[in-house]
């Protein structure tokens, strides 16, 4: 059997984990000096609380590397073969972390590691990829391959209601020249080559930007791969605004799944309350 697995910051709801059969390992989410196991024994409300009183921003960090050797055994003690999709290796060691447990272990014959040079979402729609072909019958190599091919058409992007958590994460490129004396403003922000970049610039209602920034992308939309679609946002945005999203998706005609997912902890320690992003995979 091959099975997928990934890791926390792929967003994806307990029911397509459960659908797809994908085993998620944990990323740390640190407040002060305590580690957390990022939707394990916190939540991103525990986090906005704890950053609301103490006025920072969380710190999070790849897996402890006993926690990686542990989970690759227990999903490979059975002969099984594994592909972990973790979050890009620009934003994270978790890559580093889960290859060098797979080589402690003797089992680098059975286990791939393949970078989804993506976060959120934008690994979720590749996890789910190779779920649908490895119940196709594709071997494990055959399911890397094809995950290499479809990389690089992974449209992730977002907009945001804040940009500090951005600015002090360090982890998008040009956030830091759009802050101070911007008020209002609410960059768009995109995955390029598995780094965050922001892109165009929205003013005015978060919700008016929400739509707007949707609707822009229509063309891209209807060139994408149809069989799936997520709405993906962090705790603060608008219900109103979500379904606004969805019924505007829905319009189109076009997909089949529309998947709406919450950021998890740590990419909801990173991008901030108010987040919401678009994601899909384009066509060839």
């Amino acid at each position: 059997m091959i099975r997928i697995a990934t890791d926390s910051t792929a967003d994806l709801s307990p029911e397509l984990l459960e659908r797809y059969d994908v085993p998620v390992l944990p990323l740390e989410v640190i407040l002060d000096d305590k580690s957390y196991k990022d939707g394990v024994d916190i939540s991103p409300e525990e986090i906005y609380a704890w950053s609301d009183e103490v006025k920072r921003t969380p710190k999070t960090s790849a897996p402890n590397p006993e926690d990686a050797k542990e989970f690759l055994k227990k999903y490979t003690d059975n002969g099984d073969e594994l592909i972990f999709l973790p979050i890009s290796s620009d934003m994270s060691t978790t890559m580093n972390v889960v290859r060098l447990a797979a080589e402690e272990l003797g089992r680098e014959d059975r286990i791939s590691v393949v970078d989804s040079r993506n976060l959120s979402t934008g690994i979720g729609l590749q996890v789910i990829a190779a779920a649908e072909k490895a119940k196709e019958g594709l071997s494990r190599q055959e399911i890397v391959s094809y995950l290499e091919s479809i990389c690089p058409r992974v449209s992730a992007s977002f907009v945001v209601d804040t940009l500090i958590y951005l600015y002090r994460g360090g982890r998008c490129n040009g956030v830091a020249a759009l802050v101070g004396g911007m008020l209002k403003l609410h960059p768009r922000i995109n995955v390029v080559d598995g780094r965050m970049e922001p892109g165009q610039k929205y003013r005015g209602k978060m919700s008016r930007v929400i739509s707007d920034y949707a609707k822009e992308m229509e063309g891209k939309l209807l060139n994408a791969l149809p069989e799936h679609v997520f709405i993906t946002y962090s705790i603060g945005v608008d219900q109103e605004a979500v379904d606004a999203v969805f019924e505007y998706l829905k319009s189109l005609n076009y997909f089949k799944e529309i998947h709406e997912t919450n950021a998890g902890g740590v990419i909801s320690s990173h991008c901030g309350p108010g987040t919401l992003g678009v994601l899909f995979i384009e066509k060839p």
